[in-house]
């Protein structure tokens, strides 16, 4: 499957290959381990003279074929996938970094990827340093020493902050750095960052790429030689092993990708626009819209504004407790990407574990709410969210 073939024909045929059995869906192998016809046979492939698979923490044929996939529709040489998406951002960083090395990274990050770079990385000698995403005075201060690595998000979880990655990665790059992207927000069909300048990209396959709520799964993309140099003696070794099973199901997610992201993205631009100008709504944010404080940016890196949505509602956290409670149809819950409309209060869930201090420097304030907009009619979606910003108007 060449690239001559458009996106949508890629995400269904890229890699396929059929047993003898002739299956019109990928099999699924479902196995631990696998036999060898011969003792010289499996001394060969320990040695690596010969390839066959092993055993399925090491290689699997179902993984393999969700890699194979996923690296045909990055645009990268190779592909890791791993049992989780926190798997993959810890894996990428660990397997990269040793004892006085220097890691930068985005103030903006998930919380669980903040505390990594907060907590986990110092206790093995890491130095690392934080700087606010769009602050070029302080990227280039923080670069302007040998480093190791760069993390970023773009766009950031929860605010939606736009980060320039060619500009970023210049920089890093100068420091003697990998680039790696948290690109999970945009999806790999709203956004390309290896296109962009980046080494490394890493997904949480949980959200968009599954997209339906289903499974757990990460993914690590990058230059073949890091992957399986760097990243691949560590995945092996750890145990970041992705099941079989997850990544079949991943496998059939990556088939309807672009047309989902696509919606949901129609749908969040929708969403917006009605909260632009809704009472009991102080700001919203989304990267497709004009008033975006990095507008021009996401029109030039994105393929489209995404399908989350940063709202921040009157009335500090009780005002955001009565408009989630309020919806009726969109469900609270802390995950993302999925089919189903989601909302989540990151003050009080996904970044409750980063200081009030660091919260209010990235704009989190207990008022904002982060929806994550899914493939329900749009009509439907505004109706709920009314309802929601009438239950803060009647406190």
């Amino acid at each position: 499957m060449t690239a001559d073939f458009g996106l949508n024909t890629r995400l269904l045929h890229a890699d396929l290959e059929r047993t003898a059995y002739g299956e019109t869906s990928e099999a699924v192998f479902l196995t631990s381990g696998f036999v060898y016809d011969s003792a010289e046979q499996a001394a060969a492939t320990f040695t690596g003279e010969t390839q066959h698979y092993q055993y399925s923490r090491f290689g699997n044929p179902t993984t393999d074929a969700l890699q194979a996939r996923l690296a045909t529709l990055e645009g990268a040489e190779a592909c890791i996938v791993t049992a989780t998406g926190m798997g993959a951002v810890s894996s990428a960083l660990l397997s990269h970094v040793k004892t006085g090395d220097r890691v930068v990274a985005s103030r903006a990050l998930f919380g669980s990827c903040f505390w990594i770079v907060a907590n986990l990385l110092p206790r093995y000698g890491v130095e690392t340093i934080f700087v606010d995403g769009n602050d070029f005075d302080a990227w280039t201060e923080a670069l302007s020493k040998p480093t190791a690595a760069v993390l970023i998000e773009s766009p950031s979880n929860p605010m939606l902050d736009v980060l320039d990655i060619a500009r970023i990665a210049d920089l890093a790059h100068r420091a003697g750095a990998l680039l790696m992207v948290d690109n999970v927000f945009a999806s790999p069909v709203g956004q390309k960052p290896l296109s962009l300048g980046a080494d490394v990209v890493v997904y949480s396959c949980t959200k968009h790429i599954d997209g339906q709520g289903r499974v757990l799964g990460g993914a690590v993309l990058g230059r073949k030689q890091w992957i399986e140099e760097t990243l691949q003696p560590f995945t092996r070794n750890t145990g970041n092993a992705l099941s079989p099973f997850n990544a079949w199901v991943l496998l059939k997610g990556l088939e309807t990708l672009s047309l989902r992201v696509d919606a949901m993205a129609r749908n969040a631009a929708a969403v917006a626009d009605f909260l632009a100008d809704a009472p009991g709504v102080l700001q919203v944010r989304y990267p497709g819209r004009s008033d975006h404080p990095q507008a021009a940016l996401a029109g030039a890196q994105m393929h489209n504004g995404g399908s989350l949505v940063a709202v921040e509602i009157e009335g500090g956290r009780e005002g955001a407790f009565r408009f989630l409670n309020g919806l009726k149809l969109i469900a609270i819950s802390n995950n993302l990407g999925d089919a189903r409309s989601l909302a989540t209060h990151p003050a009080t869930t996904t970044h409750m574990r980063i200081a009030p201090e660091d919260r209010a420097r990235l704009g989190i304030t207990d008022g904002i709410v982060r929806l994550s907009i899914g493939l329900e009619d749009s009509a439907d979606l505004i109706g709920d969210l009314k309802q929601g910003l009438v239950a803060v108007r009647q406190a």
